[in-house]
């Protein structure tokens, strides 16, 4: 079991708090509402790089944050893979390159071969980022999350500047990719019909508050 108490300040007009109480286990688990109720923020404090004032985070029975008890590993120490909206991928390498930067051990090329072939990108192994579509990137930002089989995957509207065949595509593999690694994974959006296809339950999120789960 995963469990995630949150109490932060956000940033915004309405001097909202983040207060957020969440128990899952491997399961995807939506977060959904409007801009500026605290999505991105829960992930942010899950990864270390942002601070709760108060809370506790405990990931497959690691402790990664507890104010009490003074408890805040440092984002390093914390498995997290993390898919943004930026790819961030180096354009100076090529897909297999960028994806073996991520590998824990370097050696442990089937597992990248693997993962390659999970999200249908065998055959641009040796091609550039700037020769992709945006599709493309997506999904080996993807998949260098998953390389380094993290505790948890932490994704913050990573479909939402894709096409709709693409966005079905990545649908496929993050749900494939989940029973393979058996992890839980948090998905920010605000895409209420993409989020009914893949996720087990729905947080929605008002005011920095969950005020249903679903």
């Amino acid at each position: 079991m995963n469990k995630i108490l949150l109490k932060k300040s956000l940033n915004t007009k309405s001097n909202t708090t983040l207060d957020i109480e969440l128990e899952f286990k491997d399961e995807i688990i939506a977060l959904f509402g409007k801009s500026g109720v605290g999505k991105t923020t829960i992930l942010r404090c899950i990864a270390g790089l942002s601070n709760p004032e108060e809370g506790y985070i405990e990931i497959n029975g690691s402790i990664w944050f507890d104010s009490i008890n003074k408890v805040n590993l440092s984002p390093q120490q914390r498995d997290v893979g993390f898919v943004f909206q930026d790819y961030a991928l180096f354009p100076n390498m090529n897909v297999q390159d960028n994806l073996k930067f991520a590998l824990k051990d370097k050696n442990d090329l089937p597992w990248l071969e693997r993962v390659l072939e999970s999200v249908k990108m065998t055959s641009f192994a040796k091609r550039k980022p700037d020769t992709l579509s945006g599709g493309e990137k997506q999904r080996i930002a993807f998949a260098r999350a998953i390389l380094r089989k993290p505790k948890i995957l932490l994704m913050d509207e990573p479909l939402s500047a894709l096409d709709y065949e693409a966005r079905l595509t990545l649908q496929e593999e993050i749900l494939f990719c989940q029973k393979e690694l058996q992890i839980p994974i948090l998905w920010v959006s605000h895409d209420k019909t993409e989020i009914e296809k893949v996720a087990s339950r729905i947080a929605f999120i008002e005011d920095g508050k969950i005020v249903r789960l679903e």
